[in-house]
């Protein structure tokens, strides 16, 4: 029988003001009420656009509380100043996170936390840890606190109040090492903890650790089979409800071939090291869900030409049996062959891609290519791409219409998102072009969002391309950066200064990289014809942006038409415009690479009728 109950309380709403009564109509006070001001102050922890979208939560917002049945006693344990808590499965202690202290960093910085340890019994908190810029973990027993900082992983004892580095002596870097953000490195991820805490399964790039908490020496669960041969194993949650594992546990581990981008099914035993392969293919899998009480589970198999049918297995995969056959007429299309392609960038780094041949290839011939980007496409390798209509091109339609289609991997270097965009890109194109593939002639751009900024500020870098296609781009980091993302509310800052558009500082502390990065400042350099894309009502990306772009090469007599959905918001929904976008894109193509005529659209505009 339990021993207390959890429960969620909510704080007192303050009584809402009764209507006005006729005397109080000439009352400055009962005027002003009904003012339409919102007040953005410099100092509010959170913008006043992300105050109105988090508001609906923030209004419901509820702090955890326990209820003593021996005691019949309420003792709340979260509260404004410490939000959020994390429970364990058999302690007395839980851990509570606050970000208050730094809500408003979360502009231009990113998101940090306080850890505290709670008593479940007292409520008394205690600070252990200030500005993590990640989660902690408390072990099942609640002895210790797992948490990861400057690029290792380190253990909080509760009972000693002391804290060490569980991985800064081990040979193996914990860190993602090819995270090109200008901000600390993520880990490789937290795989388990044994259920009486006596250890912690952590992740490095490939293999999986098993890391005492007390004395010990870390094992290598995985034997090192991973780094030896590129396989990154990582444990399948067979039940998504369970929170630790047993001493001697068999796990399930998937595997992936980093170089030839499969992935499998491996084996091992969480009290010594080593695996056991059990399905290995060319393909990709994966993992769906497992049966309670049998020795069962589902998972999927595919390839780019092959669609993800379900699977089921025994743990032994002595005999996978496949339950569906979706999308057999696959086989009666000219669906093309993906490959993988490699280079090297023009700083000399090595780089994948995968080309999409041509349904019905002819040795020897050259086509028309289409580039799609983004910024790491070489994992889709062996992934089935479905044929529907959306924000970017079908795969398996254009190589069946006569297209080769190129996925190049793109890395970057703080400061200099679109000079890395273009020492690695250019390269990858002129491999096919050396390889017989590609048409020189006949070479096309396309990305979106940020592949749609990278298309827009390669265009004014080269003239390799016959044409260019750029959804939801950004084509002035300068008035970006302080831009809104209206559909969280959230600031853009600090996209550039730590996140994707990886700038690394602000504008007034170097205010070169934010112009020099920029199309619209270069667009006079374009002579490549170019289609942009765009919602009105775009939530993350201004779609003002492309009115920039589109107004400077109108201005400089440069080939630009500009697609401007109504009420459409970073990817078009509506079925229709999802139609009309893809048509108009297949068109732009076909005429720029295959010189088929160009529609009135592309010619001549379309003058507005009214709508």
């Amino acid at each position: 029988m339990p021993k207390e109950i959890f429960e969620l309380i909510k704080e007192e709403e303050k009584e809402s003001k009764s209507d006005p009564q006729e005397a109080d109509l000439y009352e400055t006070d009962r005027i002003l009420e009904k003012s339409g001001v919102d007040v953005w102050h410099w100092n509010d922890p959170i913008i006043n656009s992300h105050q109105k979208k988090a508001w609906p939560k923030i209004k419901e917002k509820t702090y955890l509380a326990v209820y003593h049945l021996d005691s019949q006693k309420m003792v709340p344990l979260a509260d404004r100043d410490m939000p959020d808590l994390e429970i364990p499965e058999n302690s007395r202690l839980a851990l509570g996170f606050s970000d208050i202290p730094y809500l408003k960093e979360v502009t231009w910085d990113g998101r940090y936390v306080d850890i505290y340890t709670v008593d479940l019994q007292t409520g008394a908190k205690k600070n252990i840890l200030t500005r993590l810029g990640s989660r902690a973990s408390l072990s099942p027993d609640g002895g210790f606190v797992l948490y990861y900082k400057e690029k290792n992983w380190h253990l909080f004892d509760a009972k000693t109040g002391t804290a060490r580095s569980l991985t800064a002596e081990l040979d193996v870097p914990f860190f993602d090492e090819e995270d090109d953000h200008p901000s600390e490195p993520p880990a490789h991820g937290l795989g388990a903890w044994l259920e009486d805490g006596s250890a912690v399964l952590i992740y490095d790039k490939y293999d999986i650790w098993k890391i005492p908490t007390g004395r010990g020496n870390a094992i290598n669960l995985t034997g090192g089979t991973g780094r030896k041969t590129g396989l990154t194993f990582r444990i399948v949650r067979l039940d998504p409800e369970e929170k630790s594992i047993k001493r001697g546990q068999k796990l399930l581990l998937s595997a992936y071939h980093n170089q030839q981008k499969y992935t499998a099914f491996y084996t091992a035993d969480a009290s010594k090291a080593g695996v056991e392969k059990k399905l290995e293919e060319k393909k990709t899998f994966q993992f769906l869900t497992a049966a309670k009480k049998a020795d069962a589970i589902l998972f999927t198999r595919e390839s780019y030409d092959e669609f993800p049918n379900v699977w089921a297995s025994g743990l032994d995969f002595a005999s996978p049996c496949k339950l569906s056959d979706a999308n057999p007429q696959i086989k009666d299309y000219a669906w093309g062959t993906s490959e993988l392609v490699a280079w090297q960038s023009l700083d000399g780094v090595p780089l994948e891609g995968v080309l999409i041949r041509p349904g019905n290839n002819v040795p020897g011939k050259r086509y028309p290519v289409l580039v799609y980007f983004y910024e790491r496409m070489s994992d889709r390798l062996l992934r089935f791409n479905e044929v529907k209509i959306n924000h970017r091109p079908c795969f398996p339609f254009y190589a069946g219409s006569g297209y080769a289609v190129f996925l190049p991997d793109i890395i970057y270097e703080t400061g200099r998102p679109g000079l890395s965009a273009f020492k690695c890109l250019i390269p990858g194109v002129q491999k096919l072009i050396e390889m017989g593939v590609a048409d020189p002639k006949a070479i096309a751009l396309h990305g979106h969002s940020w592949g749609g900024y990278e298309t827009a500020y390669l265009i004014t870098q080269t003239n390799m391309f016959r044409a260019a296609i750029a959804g939801a781009a950004v084509s002035n980091m300068t008035s970006a950066y302080s831009g809104i993302r209206w559909e969280s509310g959230l600031a853009r800052q600090f996209q550039y200064e730590r996140d994707q558009s990886r700038i690394g500082r602000s504008l007034w502390e170097n205010r070169s990289p934010f112009i020099e990065n920029s199309a619209v400042f270069f667009a006079d350099r374009i002579q490549t014809p170019l289609l942009l894309m765009f919602g009105d009502e775009d939530g993350a990306v201004p779609w003002e942006q492309g009115i920039e772009l589109y107004l400077a090469m109108r201005r400089l007599g440069k080939d630009c038409v500009f697609l401007q959905y109504r009420g459409e918001g970073h990817h078009p929904q509506k079925y229709a415009n999802k139609l009309d976008y893809s048509l108009k894109m297949k068109q732009y193509l076909d005429h720029y690479l295959r010189g088929e005529p160009a529609p009135d659209w592309i010619s001549r505009g379309v003058p507005y009728r009214g709508k």
